[in-house]
C-alpha cells in the first residue's frame, strides 16, 4: 500500500490544519470512487473502476483568503499546498464579506472508512442490456456510478462529511439515418428498469418511420421531464440575491427584486431541500471559492429546504451569510437538488391531450443569449416529433431554439406530476432533479438546424 493510499481523508485534513499558519483555515477533502461500463454497435466493450482525491486547502490571513487544491502523495507535497494557500491570501487584498468561520459539531461518522463502488454495481443492467443488442437497432451507451465522500475540517473545530451516490445510463439507438435517445438517473442501480428504458427508445424509433420537415416557429410544444431540468438548473444557477438587487439579474426590477411576483397561472413550485427522498444531498456548505451564491466564509453552515418559487410566487433569493446581512435578508443557500412540483399526470398524457404540436426529447449546448432577461438559446437534439390529434404521427427536424425559462413559467399551460430526470445538459454538474412535463403553447423554435 502507497503512503497516498496509507493515510485517510481524515489524517490529511487533521495534518493539514496542524501545519497551519493561517488565522482561519478550513481543508475540504474529495474522495472519489467510480465504475463505468460502455458499449457500442451493440456489443459490451470496456469497464473499469478508480479511485482519486483531491485536497484543498482555503488560507485565510487577515481578511484575505487563498485557496489551493491539489493530489498529494505525502506530508511534504501536503505542507506545500498549506503553504501555497497562506502566500496566495498574503498576496491579495481582503476578501469583501469576510466573516469568522463557521463553528460546529463533529459527525459522529466523521472516522467512519470511506464507502467505495464497483463493477458489481451494473450486474443487473448487464444482465438485461443485451436484449435490446438483437434488436433491429444498433445501441451505444455508457453507465456511471460514483460514491464521492466530502470531509469538511477548519480551525473552529468542524469536522463534518457526507457520501454523494451519483449514478446514470444513458443509450442512444440508431436505425439507418435515425438516431434516438433515452437516460435515467439513480442512487444505487437497485432495480433499474432496463426494460422500460429498451422499450422508451423501440417507440422513439417505431416514430420515426415518417419525415415532417417544418419551418422555423413558434410552436405549442410538450416538453419532457429533462428539457424542463436543463432549463430550471440554468434557472436556479441565475437566482442570486445580489445581482438582483443591483439591478443586472432577470430576477432585478425598479427598485428591488421580483420577490413576491407571480409566475403564470399553474401555481408550480421550486425548491431545494438536502433531504429529498432519492434525490439526498450534502446537508451542510463545503466549497472552495467564494461568489454572490456562496462563500468560503460560510463552510459547514447547514443547508435546508428552501423555496425558491412557492405556489407560483417568487419566494426568496440566494444570499451566502455576509449578503443576507448587507441586504436584511434571510441566509438561503442552495443545495445540490432541484424539484419543481405543481401539476399531474405524465408526458405522455400531455401528449394526449394535444391537437397538434411538438414533443421534444432532448436539448444540447445551452448558451446564455442575454443575462438580463436569461434568454437562453440551444439545439434539439435526437428526436423531435409531430403530434396530430393526440398521437405522434412522425419524427421532425431538429431546430435552434431561443426561450427563457422564467417567461417559460410564466406561459405554461399545463404541467404534469414531478418525476426524477436526467438533465442531458448539465447532468455531468447538476443530477438530481425532479421536474414535470411541461406544455408550452408557443416555444420559440428560431431556425432550423441540420444537427441530428
Amino acid at each position: 500500500m502507497s503512503q497516498h493510499e496509507a493515510r485517510t481523508a481524515q489524517d490529511l485534513v487533521e495534518t493539514a490544519l496542524a501545519l497551519s499558519k493561517a488565522d482561519q483555515a478550513a481543508v475540504v477533502v474529495h474522495e472519489r470512487s467510480e465504475a463505468s461500463l460502455r458499449w457500442a454497435n451493440s456489443t459490451m466493450t470496456t469497464n473499469g473502476v478508480s479511485r482519486s482525491r483531491s485536497v484543498s486547502v482555503v488560507s485565510v490571513v487577515g481578511e484575505s483568503v487563498g485557496t489551493r487544491t491539489a493530489t498529494v502523495a505525502d506530508e511534504r507535497e501536503l505542507a506545500e499546498l498549506v503553504a501555497g494557500s497562506e502566500t496566495a491570501a498574503r498576496s491579495l487584498p481582503g476578501a469583501e464579506g469576510a466573516l469568522p468561520f463557521v463553528s460546529g459539531a463533529v459527525d459522529a461518522d466523521w472516522d467512519d472508512p470511506v464507502p467505495t463502488t464497483d463493477i458489481g454495481v451494473f450486474s443487473g443492467l448487464a444482465r438485461d442490456l443485451p436484449g435490446g443488442f438483437a434488436g433491429a437497432a444498433t445501441l451505444y451507451g455508457f453507465a456511471h456510478h460514483e460514491l464521492v465522500t466530502t470531509f469538511l475540517g477548519s480551525s473552529t473545530g468542524l469536522r463534518r462529511r457526507f457520501t454523494q451516490p451519483t449514478g446514470s445510463v444513458e443509450i442512444n439507438a440508431k436505425q439507418d439515418k435515425t438516431s434516438v435517445w433515452a437516460g435515467r438517473s439513480t442512487e444505487d442501480f437497485a432495480g433499474f428498469d432496463t426494460d422500460g428504458l429498451l422499450a422508451e427508445l423501440a417507440g422513439r424509433i417505431s416514430w420515426s418511420g415518417k419525415r415532417v420537415d417544418l419551418p422555423a416557429g413558434r410552436y405549442e410544444t410538450i416538453l419532457p421531464p429533462g428539457p424542463v431540468a436543463d432549463l430550471m438548473i440554468y434557472l436556479y444557477w441565475c437566482m442570486e440575491g445580489r445581482s438582483a438587487q443591483e439591478g443586472h439579474s432577470p430576477f432585478s426590477r425598479a427598485g428591488g427584486t421580483r420577490v413576491g411576483e407571480r409566475l403564470g397561472s399553474l401555481g408550480l413550485s421550486l425548491y431545494s431541500d438536502p433531504s429529498e427522498s432519492g434525490l439526498a444531498c450534502a446537508p451542510f456548505l463545503a466549497t472552495t471559492e467564494s461568489g454572490d451564491y456562496v462563500s468560503v466564509f460560510d463552510n459547514g453552515l447547514d443547508i435546508g429546504r428552501v423555496d425558491w418559487i412557492k405556489d407560483g410566487v417568487i419566494e426568496r433569493l440566494a444570499y451566502p451569510r455576509a449578503l443576507a446581512a448587507q441586504f436584511g435578508q434571510p441566509v438561503a443557500l442552495p443545495a445540490d437538488n432541484l424539484v419543481l412540483t405543481g401539476g399531474q399526470g405524465s408526458a405522455e398524457d400531455l401528449v394526449a391531450q394535444t391537437e397538434r404540436g411538438l414533443l421534444l426529447t432532448t436539448l444540447w449546448y445551452i448558451r446564455m443569449v442575454d443575462p438580463a432577461a436569461l434568454l437562453l438559446t440551444g439545439l434539439t437534439r435526437d428526436g423531435v416529433y409531430l403530434v396530430e390529434d393526440g398521437k405522434v404521427v412522425g419524427e421532425a427536424n431538429n431546430f435552434r431554439f431561443n426561450e427563457s425559462p422564467l417567461d417559460l413559467l410564466r406561459r405554461a399551460t399545463q404541467a404534469g406530476e414531478s418525476v426524477r430526470s436526467l438533465p442531458r445538459e448539465w447532468k455531468d454538474y447538476f443530477q438530481r432533479t425532479a421536474t414535470p412535463a411541461l406544455r408550452i403553447p408557443d416555444f420559440h423554435m428560431s431556425s432550423v438546424s441540420q444537427a441530428t
